[in-house]
């Protein structure tokens, strides 16, 4: 973990910076649409016209949770003609939505367990 620095006139704490971006970071994951916006761009890159089918929500919807994502530095776009195309920046975001998924996974079959074993 990174130490705090300290300036004149007060603290800055580098830590509590460190921990405040990361939690901007999940809290820009937090929504059900973002997580299926990243599994559909995991496969390669797609127009906004793709990810409205492929999710199913209406084009204002995404286009507020791609600027979202956008502005965290997690997807970008590029312009091929008319169509905006859509990436991730940086696949280790899968490695956390990957890890999520394996902790609920393991969540379940705990609570599965403990229900069998109350029966």
């Amino acid at each position: 973990m990174v130490k705090g620095r300290y300036f004149e006139g007060g603290i800055l704490m580098t830590e509590d910076i460190v921990i405040k971006l990361t939690a901007d970071f999940f809290k820009t994951l937090s929504h059900p649409v973002r997580i299926k916006i990243l599994h559909s761009l995991e496969k390669g890159e797609l127009c906004v016209c793709d990810i409205i089918e492929e999710i199913g929500i209406e084009q204002s919807n995404l286009s507020q949770h791609l600027s979202t994502m956008k502005k965290q530095g997690i997807i970008d776009s590029r312009k091929d003609g008319q169509k905006v195309i859509y990436h991730i920046v940086y696949h280790s975001v899968m490695d956390v939505v990957g890890a999520a998924e394996k902790t609920l996974s393991e969540q379940i079959t705990h609570s599965q367990s403990i229900l069998k074993f109350l029966k």
